[in-house]
């Protein structure tokens, strides 16, 4: 009730208005059924726009942090986070984060809209980044649909570390369902589910325009602020991620950002993609 009324009465109308968003591809979404929405992730105000502008509601995986705040101010971060249809997401990875991605099968199951950010985390400088499996490991273990959608402009809006956004105009670019079901019952191949992830981040490169880095967007944070980053943390050398299936020149498993080497293995945990 809370998601709604925020949505259609307080909240939404008046975000409408200041930052008036403009919307292509929105009959992509299904009109009823589970699937998965696949999005960039440029600023923490990606997931208020994206689903403000899509019909139906759209249940998020954000990082646990916001729903573990003390005081007045954590505690009502974590409650306006559930009450807007969003849930926690370890993204320490391993056993924890593959657990955290069972109440998105939940989502799914329900024949809801999950929303997951592939990155993992918000980008630091709004190119695109490697993307992790959990995205491919749900879609095929609950045969569901992708839909991509690319956020244009939310960077802008509010940049890393702005509280107060900047009044302008965003938009966003929802792309045409993908459909993995013939890797469904490969679900738990890891080459697989690291190829149909490329997919995803090669139509989120096509519909944003940015460009593509691959290497971890975490990684990369923890570059920037001068921290130490285990070798096996390092994603592969610079590549594009695979187009298609059956494209000509698609990377065979092993190689490009597709690949399967143990350090990338050990590096992909779990598949964290949470809001953050």
């Amino acid at each position: 009730m809370f998601y709604w009324v925020m949505k259609r009465i307080f909240l939404g109308p008046v975000l409408k208005l200041l930052f008036r968003p403009w919307v292509k591809g929105l009959d992509n979404i299904p009109a009823e059924g589970p699937a998965i929405i696949a999005s960039n992730h440029l600023s923490f105000s990606d997931s208020i726009f994206m689903p403000l502008m899509v019909r139906r509601p759209v249940v998020f995986l954000a990082k646990s942090e916001y729903f573990t705040g003390t005081g007045i101010k954590g505690r009502l971060t974590a409650l306006f986070f559930r009450l807007t249809n969003q849930l926690p997401m370890d993204r320490s990875g391993g056993a924890a984060s593959a657990a955290s991605l069972t109440a998105g099968m939940e989502v799914l199951t329900h024949g809801g809209l999950l929303g997951i950010y592939p990155e993992g985390t918000r980008s630091p400088d709004s190119r695109l980044y490697r993307g992790k499996v959990g995205v491919a490991r749900l879609a095929l273990q609950a045969g569901v649909p992708v839909i991509p959608v690319a956020m244009i402009g939310t960077d802008k809006v509010q940049p890393i570390g702005k509280r107060l956004p900047n009044i302008r105009r965003i938009g966003m670019i929802f792309g045409e369902p993908l459909d993995f079901s013939h890797y469904r019952d490969q679900a738990e191949d890891r080459d697989v589910q690291r190829k149909v992830t490329d997919q995803i981040m090669f139509e989120l490169m096509r519909l944003s325009g940015q460009e593509y880095v691959d290497e971890y967007a975490a990684v990369v944070k923890l570059r920037l602020a001068g921290k130490a980053v285990e070798p096996a943390a390092q994603a592969e050398p610079l590549a594009s991620p695979a187009p298609d299936s059956g494209s000509a020149g698609e990377p065979s498993p092993g190689d490009g950002p597709g690949g399967s080497s143990d350090d990338t293995r050990k590096a992909d945990d779990g598949g964290a993609a949470a809001a953050g």
